[in-house]
């Protein structure tokens, strides 16, 4: 059986080749390859921008020099980014992800895009980055142990005075945490039914949804070192997701 991180990897692959854009920003009115790149682009402006308000609220980050955006994906994210800070690094676990975040990032010199080959950050030095910027994909990790894992690498990573930001579900009800659909993608992948086929025919994806209590993440994040400064909590269908603030 294949460890869960390369399990992990193979899940994204596979997206990447059925539904990239899809399955980064998965809007039901966009599958099957609905999403226009420069509209998937665009999107992710708006969402920074919204953030880096809110980030003026709590008043951090005291710089603007380096970001890093984790699980960037195609680098809707990292472009947005880019706009805002003088050096930004997009981090994602699929090779074709990478590509084709480094295609559409090809006229902006100060987007660099790196594939996360380990467990950690370590590629990055000791507060590397004035802004840790993360959204839906703590969930999607492969256990509740990476995810605590990466919390306190981001700590670890961000400069005194910068701040994290990063999403994340503080409650999934139990009805939703068993999660069929993934498992038997899983299953029928392992025994040779191609993605394609399990996407398209099937309609079946390997994305799965996990989450830590909000009051274990600011225990985490307080015995890393960061300091909250604030957490919005949004309810939809029963599933509370969480967007942290964080400096350290």
């Amino acid at each position: 059986m294949r460890p869960a991180p390369a399990l992990h990897r193979r899940d994204w692959e596979d997206l990447s080749e059925v539904d990239l854009y899809w399955s980064i920003l998965s809007d039901p009115a966009k599958r099957h390859g609905g999403w226009d790149e420069q509209e998937y682009l665009a999107s992710g402006l708006v969402e920074i921008d919204a953030r880096l308000r809110r980030a003026a609220e709590v008043g951090h980050p005291a710089r603007g020099a380096a970001a890093l955006d984790f699980g960037c994906g195609a680098g809707r994210l990292t472009q947005a980014l880019a706009t805002r800070f003088a050096q930004v690094v997009g981090v994602d676990i699929s090779a074709q992800m990478i590509a084709t975040a480094e295609r559409l990032a090809a006229a902006r010199a100060n987007c660099e895009f790196v594939l996360a080959d380990g467990p950690d950050l370590r590629m990055f030095e000791d507060g590397s980055f004035d802004l840790v910027f993360t959204t839906i994909v703590l969930q999607h990790l492969p256990s509740p142990a990476a995810i605590r894992r990466y919390l306190v690498e981001f700590v670890r990573v961000t400069r005194p005075g910068g701040l994290i930001i990063f999403q994340l579900p503080s409650r999934i009800p139990l009805r939703h945490r068993l999660q069929p659909r993934p498992r038997i993608y899983r299953l029928l992948r392992a025994a040779g039914v191609p993605p394609d086929a399990l996407y398209r025919r099937l309609h079946l994806q390997p994305i799965r949804m996990r989450f830590l209590p909000r009051a274990e993440v600011q225990s985490l994040l307080e015995q890393a070192g960061g300091r909250v400064l604030a957490v919005d909590e949004t309810p939809v269908s029963g599933i509370v997701s969480a967007v942290y603030y964080v400096t350290k």
